[in-house]
């Protein structure tokens, strides 16, 4: 919602009011703690994904090649931490992966650029990105070091937002980065879509990425998320070992990303509106479109 009040203002008093937002909303909910959540990594053979905390509560990725040391940053809004990253690591930062316009995830790529001092390729599919210089669509494939990266195109939260799915051509490991469009246990307002949008971007499209791709999602709202869930269908025991599990992390201050996409059809009512259960929560039975109308302008308003 703050993001489509600010965007009606001029953009340079749009972008300062925008920041100064966030920075005080993180202020007042991270305090003198100063991040949501502790940074991590996720270490497999040939990827490794560094998750870094951001604002209030939302998420950057590094994500790095390990046989050839190259890296891409995911949604880089506080520049300070991902150079400090990449110093850390000893990586070679060669291009940024914008998943949409908000300022939360694009605020800081003209920052970055200008701080890191060396040629970036930013890569998006909107021409309100910040630094853009690579524009994407659906199906574009570019290259992380020995990595192969695919443009998902799912509009709806944004007209142009794009989620990017990344393999190892030497392996089977596998994960995509969704921004605002998939949570864990949940997905991304519809401020610029529709439901059948959102419906293609989840059922026709992440859904049938493999069941084993991890799910790094743009910010850290999984409890909400699956207490929304468990409204939805009280009865689905998945929900609820997640529930636990996801309270375990959160109270030693551990990201819940990632998950699965096995997971997300288990435990997400946005990817479940297919199901009969959801159906009848929705009063929709036999209408998954209907459905997921339904449930989002539940989710709306839901405390």
């Amino acid at each position: 919602m703050i993001s489509r009040v600010f965007s009606s203002l001029p953009n340079r008093v749009s972008q300062s009011a925008t920041a100064a937002y966030f920075t005080y909303k993180s202020w007042r909910q991270n305090g003198y703690r100063g991040c949501h959540s502790n940074k991590t990594s996720v270490i497999m053979a040939d990827i490794t994904v560094r998750i870094l905390p951001a604002l209030s509560d939302n998420y950057m990725y590094l994500i790095v090649c390990n046989q050839t040391k190259d890296a891409a940053i995911v949604d880089p809004v506080n520049p300070e931490t991902v150079i400090e990253a990449v110093n850390k690591e000893g990586v070679n930062l060669k291009s940024v992966l914008t998943t949409h316009h908000h300022w939360d995830h694009a605020g800081g790529n003209e920052k970055l650029l200008s701080l890191f001092g060396k040629p970036l390729t930013v890569y998006g599919g909107d021409d309100r990105i910040g630094a853009l210089n690579k524009k994407v669509k659906q199906d574009d494939e570019f290259m992380i070091g020995n990595l192969k990266v695919q443009c998902i195109f799912t509009p709806c939260h944004t007209t142009g937002h794009i989620c990017y799915y990344i393999q190892s051509p030497a392996s089977d490991q596998k994960m995509v980065f969704t921004g605002d469009t998939l949570f864990l246990g949940g997905c991304g307002r519809f401020f610029e879509g529709t439901a059948d949008q959102m419906y293609s971007a989840l059922i026709e499209k992440l859904s049938n990425l493999p069941d084993d791709t991890q799910v790094f999602c743009g910010h850290e709202y999984s409890l909400g998320n699956l207490k929304y869930g468990n409204h939805v269908e009280p009865d689905n025991k998945d929900i609820l070992a997640k529930i636990e599990w996801s309270k375990i992390k959160r109270e030693a201050n551990e990201p819940t990303v990632p998950s699965t996409i096995a997971e997300e059809k288990l435990i997400n009512p946005f990817m479940r509106v297919n199901s009969e259960s959801v159906q009848t929560f929705a009063n929709a039975v036999g209408n998954p479109i209907e459905t997921m109308t339904y449930i989002r302008k539940i989710k709306d308003s839901f405390k």
